[in-house]
């Protein structure tokens, strides 16, 4: 039986039924799949029980090369030992929960923040894929923003100023922003990319706002008018009827698209109760024959 889909919001997020995607690798099925990206930009999958290489894998066979530069990659090892594979947990090597002051957690609860994965990079990222190992007992939400709706909604003339426009994105400064401090070296590391302001679908032609809390400034504008107009789009792209709030079950698999989408994660009481997820996300590259 063919996959099915079921909408989750007004505007996007599906929730797509009938696939093992760790068994999926027939071209027909995984186009349908990219289609169904393109059409909802979020989709969920329940009830996939994959490990690592079968996440590496898969991710793979969808949307080719992975995303490695990662920021936790510079802050320490990776305990799966594969950068491509990033650790969205409150946990370290030894399986426990780390304290306050491991400077891993502390860059993680940025994630808390507004933002899309690997903009501070080129090529940036494009499909991001969330397995979700050990879910906690508590609402650990992740909440996802329509950035097509989001710049549909915008009047005309503000659609013609954001048009062309460049922006500086750098998760240095939106790490510092919260008081992380980096060291120099990793400073160097992570310079930052630039990324067009307008986002649009080379399948669809849809444009969507492409912003992110890693988005520093608009390359050619003063610093404060770059950002509070930055700030302005913001504001309205996460205004709550353009938001699809995601409860995590265990073995959800989430897949979403960062050039149409940002997302944030809602905070938990992670000093008491663990969570472990795992992300693989693509880059933004011309695709495989």
């Amino acid at each position: 039986m063919a996959p099915q889909i079921r909408k989750l919001h007004p505007h996007f997020a599906a929730e797509m039924t009938g696939i093992d995607l760790k068994s999926t690798f027939d071209r027909e099925t995984l186009d349908s799949l990219r289609a169904a990206m393109d059409a909802y930009g979020v989709l969920v999958v329940r009830d996939q029980v994959l490990d690592n290489d079968e996440q590496l894998a898969f991710a793979q066979r969808f949307d080719g090369v992975l995303h490695t530069k990662t920021s936790v990659a510079v802050l320490g090892k990776n305990r799966f030992g594969n950068e491509a594979l990033t650790d969205i947990s409150n946990v370290g090597a030894n399986g426990e929960i780390l304290p306050d002051a491991d400077r891993r957690r502390m860059s993680t609860v940025s994630n808390r923040l507004w933002h899309t994965d690997a903009s501070f990079e080129n090529p940036p990222g494009r499909y991001s894929m969330l397995s979700a190992r050990v879910v906690p007992p508590v609402r650990a939400d992740t909440e996802f923003a329509d950035m097509r709706t989001a710049y549909d909604t915008l009047d005309d003339e503000t659609k013609a100023a954001v048009e062309g426009l460049r922006v500086h994105h750098s998760i240095a400064y939106s790490r510092q922003v919260l008081g992380f401090e980096f060291s120099e070296e990793e400073k160097a590391r992570l310079k930052g990319a630039e990324q067009p302001l307008v986002q649009v679908n080379p399948r669809t032609g849809r444009r969507a706002l492409y912003l992110a809390s890693h988005a520093e400034r608009i390359v050619g504008w003063p610093l404060p008018e770059g950002r509070l107009l930055l700030h302005d789009l913001m504001q309205h792209a996460t205004r709550a009827q353009f938001v699809y709030q995601h409860a995590w079950r265990e073995h959800d698999f989430v897949i979403w698209d960062n050039l149409a989408t940002m997302h944030r994660a809602r905070p938990f009481d992670d000093r008491k109760y663990r969570r472990e997820l795992c992300r693989t996300t693509t880059l933004d590259l011309p695709l495989p024959a």
